[in-house]
């Protein structure tokens, strides 16, 4: 295991694409915690990233892994390349913060957790909204079973991309690289419908590419029976302009919780008083456009990101699992490879429990 800075924790990051911004500025924002170095194929991209945080650019992966500074790696490559990336940070003694999702494959996905277990390291799988303040209070609710006996679940990630995003990489819209509208921008409320609804039993769905020159889908829906006997429906798309706030609803036997954008727009319980868009009472957060993340891949809070940090590195001090293990985004991704499997065969299909 490597040793820790005197300032505490040192990351490394590796991929300096847009999402690594919003792991700097994460990073930054967690006390004991400081970006030591960034790594990407491309020198010129690593540099404007290090020279952005104040950090150094080393010229290749092997270089990043030798820093006995560095004890966490943020790995922000390309999604097919999450697994390849990660297991040589683990045979490096690095904790590991992947973001979205794990791997592209639930193959890749189980190298990468095995090989993560074998080290002795601490991995999460970036699934930041599970720290909104929104979602924190509707966990609670759950987990008090205020909503009784969970009847309905929905998932809806409406974003829109332009043809001019996906051609910005070679690796965006492809099957090997990236996956589609569900595998990269729908995965996070794939992963908050299973986080509140459980387990998922089979998966019935359609897909398709209507608005981009991808290899990939570009809208996906797919309808959910729960381990419990609860439905559910699972909308995504990049397909859908301007754009619009991600949406989660919950209801049961005794209430419904409707999450936007990671805040409660509608709590309505059969006991208690009249929640947020009920008559009576608290006011409605007012309308807002829809989050900047909806329209454009850089437009991302990084508050959430710097919430998971912070809990990774708790794991790490005091030897327990992070709140979103590794495992967890495996059974995600498990159902977004279900989703696809279904589309392609015309069938429905069943996740192994």
């Amino acid at each position: 295991m490597t040793e820790n800075s005197p300032a505490g924790h040192g990351f490394g990051i590796v991929g300096a694409g847009v999402i690594a911004a919003v792991h700097a500025e994460a990073i930054g924002m967690v006390p004991g915690a400081r970006l030591v170095a960034v790594t990407d194929v491309v020198s010129e991209s690593a540099k404007e990233l290090a020279e952005r945080y104040g950090c150094a650019a080393e010229p290749d992966l092997a270089a990043l892994l030798a820093r006995p500074d560095i004890d966490v790696v943020s790995i922000c490559v390309p999604s097919g390349l999450h697994a390849e990336v990660g297991t040589q940070a683990v045979a490096a003694g690095k904790h590991l913060v992947i973001e979205k999702p794990v791997d592209v494959t639930l193959d890749a996905a189980d190298r990468l957790i095995a090989a993560a277990r074998a080290a002795g390291v601490v991995m999460t799988v970036i699934s930041q909204h599970r720290f909104d303040t929104g979602l924190d209070e509707l966990r609670r609710l759950l987990d008090s079973e205020a909503l009784g006996r969970l009847l309905l679940g929905d998932a809806s990630t409406k974003w829109y991309r332009t043809q001019g995003y996906y051609d910005s990489a070679a690796w965006r819209g492809t099957w090997a690289m990236d996956g589609g509208s569900l595998m990269n921008q729908g995965v996070h409320y794939v992963d908050l419908l299973r986080w509140c609804m459980g387990p998922v039993a089979e998966v019935t769905a359609v897909c398709a590419t209507q608005a981009h020159k991808v290899e990939v889908e570009d809208t996906a829906l797919a309808i959910v029976r729960f381990a419990s006997g609860a439905l559910g429906t699972i909308v995504s798309s990049t397909a859908v302009y301007p754009g619009f706030s991600q949406r989660l609803e919950i209801t049961g036997t005794e209430g419904t919780v409707v999450v936007e954008d990671g805040r409660i727009v509608l709590r309505a319980l059969r006991s208690g008083p009249p929640g947020p868009g009920e008559p009576g009472g608290p006011a409605e957060p007012a309308a807002a456009a829809a989050a900047d993340a909806a329209a454009r891949p850089a437009g991302i809070d990084p508050a959430s990101h710097a919430a998971q940090i912070a809990d990774l590195l708790r794991a790490v001090d005091q030897g327990r699992e992070p709140a979103v293990t590794a495992e967890s985004a495996r059974e995600t991704l498990a159902i977004v490879c279900a989703v696809y499997e279904s589309a392609r065969d015309g069938r429905t299909v069943v996740l192994s429990s």
